[in-house]
């Protein structure tokens, strides 16, 4: 059979993909998503929401407003917060990177501002008056945590790039504008992301221990430095009035018991400052009981130890740093609320995420859940052939194995 040669003046057209209709989208999502990292996360929503109706008369009396005002608020936001979380899952990889960059460098942006137009709470600079309340830290955190990822994928593609330097460069930035603040705990929680992904990504022992050193000899200076963070850590081992508000908190989580005195049968959770944000695990714990702290803080354990199971065998090396700085950024800032709460670590005014009352902060915490939920979606019937964190983590000391960019 003859063929008819091509014309001269035909044309060749790249194919263009289908475009998904919304229920294959949903579909491909849903098949994609790990269901449990989701379930986790709505399950600490919806306890966080019983410990904010079991903290509420406790906020209405020290802010002199109605008694379940916090409660109806927290309802709100929380259902604003699982649509966020929701809506940012179904992002791409490649979206999500581009969100998180975006988000990065607006909020840093924003932070400049903060010192010059900022609103004054407790003697701290940390939000923006735009019509609402915004405190741009808690959108950096996922941001950054991005943003690291990304600057430091770079090496697979050029080795000579000094991805190390210049993620640290971007921690010494962000580091500096929260001082000024101050917010001593937010940069405690961006340095440990930041050592994480840095150690995550291959930096020589060496290395590390000489920026472990850095950050020592930057914690001594802020003690020095700033009035705030010397009087919260004098205060911590000598007594005073920070202490005392962390001794009634430690006072107040054990007052239950093990299995608590009931909702709104406590007592002590009337005296305590921010019952519904900053000591919401002590509220928890004088009216749902120890048995129920722990409940919570094995639902942390299980977030990370989940979304690091699904890095394991990780092949990008971008999405194996996110993942990694997300579960990191979160467990972090639960874990430092927690132990404030037992006593064990200075007063540091960061909530519980995904279970205090708050309304920038519930909805960054869902938009990092929803980014974590986007960067671990992968497809169930490819597999992975190099290993991610097995790799990193490989005790035999063979030559490794790449992740790819």
């Amino acid at each position: 059979m003859h063929i008819s040669p091509p014309r001269s003046d035909a044309k060749f057209h790249a194919p263009v993909p289908a475009r998904r209709t919304v229920n294959e989208a949903v579909r491909v999502w849903w098949r994609e998503l790990d269901k449990w990292l989701l379930g986790l996360a709505v399950l600490l929503m919806a306890l966080g929401t019983l410990a904010v109706a079991a903290a509420s008369p406790a906020a209405g009396r020290q802010y002199q407003v109605a008694e379940f005002v916090f409660f109806q608020r927290h309802v709100v936001f929380q259902l604003l917060g699982l649509g966020v979380m929701i809506a940012a899952s179904f992002a791409s990889r490649e979206d999500a990177r581009r969100l998180g960059i975006v988000l990065a460098i607006g909020m840093l942006f924003l932070l400049l501002l903060v010192p010059v137009i900022g609103v004054e709470r407790n003697g701290a600079r940390r939000w923006l008056d735009l019509g609402f309340s915004l405190q741009p830290s808690e959108f950096l955190k996922p941001g950054f945590a991005i943003l690291l990822a990304w600057i430091l994928s770079w090496r697979l593609r050029d080795s000579s790039l000094p991805v190390v330097a210049y993620s640290t460069l971007a921690m010494a930035v962000v580091g500096a504008l929260l001082m000024l603040q101050p917010n001593l705990g937010a940069t405690i929680l961006f340095g440990g992301v930041w050592f994480v992904l840095v150690w995550l990504s291959g930096m020589p022992l060496r290395r590390i221990g000489a920026l472990v050193a850095g950050g020592l000899g930057a914690m001594t200076a802020a003690y020095f430095l700033y009035d705030n963070a010397r009087y919260r850590i004098d205060s911590f081992f000598a007594g005073g009035t920070a202490f005392d508000q962390v001794d009634l908190a430690n006072r107040t989580l054990l007052g239950g018991g093990w299995t608590g005195s009931g909702l709104w049968l406590g007592t002590n959770k009337m005296r305590l400052p921010e019952a519904h944000t900053d000591y919401i695990f002590s509220v928890i714990g004088e009216e749902f009981g120890l048995l129920m702290c722990a409940v919570i803080l094995m639902l942390y354990v299980a977030i990370i130890v989940r979304a690091l199971l699904r890095l394991v065998d990780e092949d990008n090396l971008f999405a194996l740093l996110a993942g990694a700085g997300l579960a990191t950024q979160i467990g972090g800032q639960a874990f430092t609320n927690m132990l404030v709460n037992l006593g064990l670590f200075p007063s540091k005014g960061m909530t519980l995420p995904l279970v205090s009352y708050g309304g920038s902060s519930t909805l960054a915490v869902a938009l990092t859940f929803g980014l974590l939920l986007a960067i671990t979606r992968r497809n169930p019937f490819l597999e992975r052939e190099k290993p991610g964190l097995r790799n990193l983590f490989d005790k035999q000391g063979h030559a490794r194995q790449e992740p790819r960019a």
